[in-house]
């Protein structure tokens, strides 16, 4: 992909040659842009593709990606936006070109850490998604085609055939259901995932995949390709960056719309050690409630464990020494002597706040770096409660807090289904009474903050708080009194980022 300062000039092709890059309006953008293009164009179509990219987080973390109401939501969100998002008319070529080049712009911005390549993974995938689904089946067998996907819808003639061996072998399939739904030939290899869990017909070496599982083979497939194509491009970056008008560019994009890393915090020595068994109480998302209660019942954590809750601690606010004088005093009342951590643990508390090796301020860990990365194993307290705990031992976890069970069955089908990151949001309604969170929740931090809102009414926190009692209090008096009240939405926060980034792009 080559830039220009000059505007783009107009394509002069007859409609048919315009259709040849881009054959079908879906794509798995396996080839880049070998065009020139104008840096404002560079610009806008980076910024409109972010954010398509923010609607896609916000609704997949707020509803359940496969219920009718995300589906309205995501389509009512995306006419508001000027961006090709589904399969379009056959003359579109300047929509279907919008959506590779940004594509690959975004790519570039989204490799540069294994937190952004997760980040976007996950967008572009729930997209993709809802693209896939969105096609006609004329145009469904087209696209699979088209990326060498042999899988062949089968005649109604012998669905008809097959109609009882189809519902016995496919779970929830009904023989009206079956009539209903449209069946694919796949070839066995493509659907091992589906053959292993006993969820598919096979006969003479094929499986018969309904559409609702077709998806998710096409999806795999995606996956692994755009996973190993952020990789490749990771290792092409030295070039661009020695780019010195890409790279500011890159840099201000892969910033602007992840959301907050809470690294640098105004709260930084507000956050009174004695009062933090209350505060994980009122205001820590569960798996760092369950950090801290492992904490002062052993009395040590182990590296991962350390690591998530240290860096959390960090982002509301604690300074290096008060982190110091708090793993330590909790440390050695176990196993630890004062010498051994002085000598060992202190250097990786200072080490996570940039003061040792190579000096990088570690920011604290996401919601999808939590839920996807590292789970723990026997004698580990880290991880997401929702995602890696057993649905026992989280019922009991959840009753032992006090959540009524009308919640805890809500939050269990949530885990059921999946919907991790939604089943928290259900925790923070239940232990906040609210009936709607009001905004997409992606962060521990976020979590902290948005409680701390909610309790002391959006006011900031005092240094060192001297008056537990009364502090406590007050919070429950505001919290009865913003409970029924809608929290701030993170889509204003995103709004506000684009218009930092938009003014950035258009500085001299």
């Amino acid at each position: 992909m080559e830039f220009s300062s000059r505007a783009r000039q107009r394509h002069t092709r007859l409609a048919g040659d315009r259709r040849d890059p881009y054959p079908h309006s879906l794509q798995f953008y396996q080839e880049p842009p070998t065009e020139s293009i104008s840096l404002t164009e560079f610009e806008s179509f980076a910024v409109d593709r972010l954010r398509l990219l923010k609607v896609v987080e916000n609704l997949g973390v707020s509803h359940v990606r496969s219920s009718d109401l995300y589906k309205t939501k995501l389509e009512a969100e995306f006419r508001k936006l000027k961006f090709p998002y589904r399969a379009l008319a056959e003359d579109d070529y300047d929509a279907r070109r919008k959506d590779h080049i940004s594509h690959f712009i975004l790519r570039l911005a989204y490799c540069q850490s294994e937190e952004l390549r997760r980040w976007f993974l996950q967008q572009e995938m729930d997209l993709f998604r809802y693209r896939f689904n969105e096609l006609t089946e004329g145009l469904r067998q087209k696209f699979l085609e088209h990326v060498n996907l042999q899988f062949e819808a089968i005649s109604e003639d012998l669905k008809n055939e097959l109609a009882n061996e189809l519902s016995a072998s496919t779970p929830g399939f009904t023989m009206t259901k079956v009539k209903e739904q449209m069946f694919y030939k796949v070839g066995l290899s493509d659907a091992v995932d589906l053959f292993r869990a006993r969820r598919v017909f096979i006969k003479d070496g094929f499986a018969f995949v309904p559409l609702k599982d077709i998806d998710a083979i096409v999806l795999n497939n995606y996956r692994q390709k755009l996973s190993k194509a952020l990789a490749l491009t990771a290792r092409s970056l030295p070039s661009i960056q020695s780019d010195e008008r890409l790279q500011p560019l890159l840099n201000h994009l892969s910033h602007s719309y992840v959301g907050p890393d809470y690294s640098a915090q105004k709260n930084t020595g507000k956050i009174s050690l004695e009062h933090i068994d209350a505060l994980s109480v009122k205001s820590f998302p569960l798996c760092m409630r369950q950090l801290h209660r492992a904490l002062r019942d052993n009395h040590h954590l182990r590296h991962g464990g350390r690591m998530q809750y240290g860096l959390f601690l960090k982002g509301i606010g604690l300074t290096l020494e008060q982190a110091l004088e708090f793993w330590k005093k909790e440390f050695i009342r176990g196993k630890v002597d004062a010498d051994k951590f002085d000598k060992g643990y202190a250097y990786s508390i200072r080490h996570s706040y940039g003061k040792e090796g190579k000096r990088t301020d570690y920011t604290p860990y996401s919601c999808m770096k939590i839920i996807m990365s590292n789970p723990p194993s026997q004698g580990d307290y880290h991880g997401c409660p929702f995602r890696h705990s057993e649905p026992e031992l989280l019922k009991q976890k959840l009753q032992s807090y006090k959540i009524p069970p009308s919640g805890i069955a809500q939050i269990l089908d949530l885990v059921k289904g999946m919907h991790y990151q939604l089943a928290c949001q259900k925790y923070f309604e239940l232990t906040h009474d609210l009936d709607d969170i009001g905004f997409s929740l992606n962060h521990p931090n976020q979590y902290f903050a948005e409680s701390q809102k909610l309790l002391t009414g959006g006011r900031e926190l005092k240094k060192e708080p001297s008056h537990l009692g009364n502090s406590q209090q007050k919070s429950n008096s505001q919290e009865s009194m913003t409970s029924t009240s809608t929290p701030s939405s993170s889509n204003t926060t995103a709004d506000a980022e684009l218009e930092g980034l938009e003014a950035y792009f258009t500085e001299d």
